[in-house]
């Protein structure tokens, strides 16, 4: 018998998109609150401190967590590719690299899985077509 999940719709381009945004808001806050604002829009790092942020926060929560702090927001999660499983931390933080990188994420398949997703195993999907697929 062979696993469902292939053949679920992916999440739609809108949700990933302000998932991504809500990210990246959050990863912002966090360098403001380090370096505090004067240091944050003064500093000509902190776009990198920001991605780097982002980076590990979204790598880290969906190996843990299934999903990044956006995506759980937004009820989206990150889990292997055919299996409801999370994705492990490497595969996690390569598929980030991948992200940060931009290309990878805008490159894709039909089923909406760009290569970062094809290179790390995995998949997103809505939580509610996870549900409703089991």
């Amino acid at each position: 018998m062979t696993d469902p999940l292939p053949e679920l719709e992916t999440a739609s381009w809108g949700r990933r998109i302000l998932a991504l945004f809500v990210d990246w808001f959050a990863s912002t806050l966090v360098v403001v609150l380090v370096l505090g604002p004067g240091g944050w829009s003064d500093d000509p790092a902190s776009g990198f401190y920001t991605l780097a942020v982002f980076a590990v926060e979204t790598a880290v929560l969906t190996a843990l967590a299934g999903g990044s702090f956006g995506k759980l927001a937004t009820g989206l999660r990150t889990v292997r590719y055919g299996a409801t499983g999370p994705v492990g931390l490497l595969p996690a933080f390569l598929r980030q690299v991948l992200v940060c990188l931009v290309i990878p994420p805008i490159v894709f398949r039909p089923d909406g899985r760009g290569l970062h997703d094809l290179v790390a195993g995995s998949a997103t999907y809505p939580v509610a077509v996870l549900r409703a697929g089991r």
